[in-house]
């Protein structure tokens, strides 16, 4: 009788088919990343989306204007599944949008962008977005500030500000303002709002976070890297979804 492989061993292969697949998608997604072949007076990082090169300035001395993986990784999604994720004519808003990669690359696949951040790190993200849109975009995004939690339903009204997608990259991290994260994914995710959101984990109250995101969320799990510590997620709102368009959407 031939001898059948043991459990264990079926659950090794899968483990290295797992990796295997984690370092190739890592590898792929950290590829769009290259770095100027001169040194001039102005530094910056290069990524290609869109068969484009998208130029970004960063500030070191503010947290929230650091390019993190996150939003390389959501970029790369949204580019490679953009038949299944059409941002075209698309009613779009970025949380913590920092440099402004995600916005960029949304607006390059034909979304209208609301590009949203803190007050301090507005200027550098209107430089990046201007820079790499200009002349490139049926729309030009929207820079403007949002501080989470404070004035959201009077700044952006359900009855006006309908989003088909709520884009964040690196959102959870560990500050006291996750309460007003939450709140205004609430007010912003609508009945047809789908929320993509890539996080890398970094401390436990990250892990918290996302257990209290289940449960205002239907969560999907689009991505797991552990080679770079990131997940992206796929959410839409628990209390207004029908079967049908649960099902649509998938």
């Amino acid at each position: 009788m031939e001898a059948q492989p043991s459990k264990g061993m079926d659950d090794s292969k899968t483990e290295d088919k797992g990796a295997a697949v984690d370092a190739e998608l890592a590898k792929a997604i950290m590829a769009r990343r290259f770095s100027p072949s001169l040194i001039g007076t102005e530094t910056w990082e290069g990524y290609i989306f869109s068969d484009m090169e998208i130029r970004i300035k960063e500030s070191t001395d503010l947290y929230g204007a650091v390019l993190w993986p996150s939003a390389i990784v959501l970029c790369h999604f949204l580019e490679t599944n953009r038949d299944k994720y059409n941002l075209i004519d698309k009613n779009v808003i970025e949380l913590g949008a920092g440099t402004g990669l995600v916005t960029i690359v949304s607006s390059l696949l034909g979304a209208k962008v609301t590009s949203t951040d803190l007050p301090d790190v507005l200027g550098n993200l209107q430089y990046n977005v201007l820079r790499n849109t200009k002349d490139r975009c049926k729309y030009i995004p929207l820079v403007t500030e949002l501080i989470w939690g404070q004035e959201v339903h009077q700044r952006f009204p359900r009855a006006t500000h309908c989003f088909d997608y709520i884009l964040a990259a690196d959102v959870v991290y560990a500050h006291p303002y996750l309460k007003e994260l939450m709140d205004t994914f609430d007010h912003l995710c609508q009945e047809n709002t789908q929320i993509l959101w890539a996080m890398r984990f970094r401390l436990d109250p990250e892990n918290s976070f996302v257990d209290r995101f289940r449960q205002h969320f239907h969560v999907e799990e689009l991505y797991d890297l552990p080679s770079l510590s990131i997940k992206l997620y796929r959410a839409w709102r628990k209390d207004k979804w029908t079967k049908d368009q649960i099902e649509a959407a998938a």
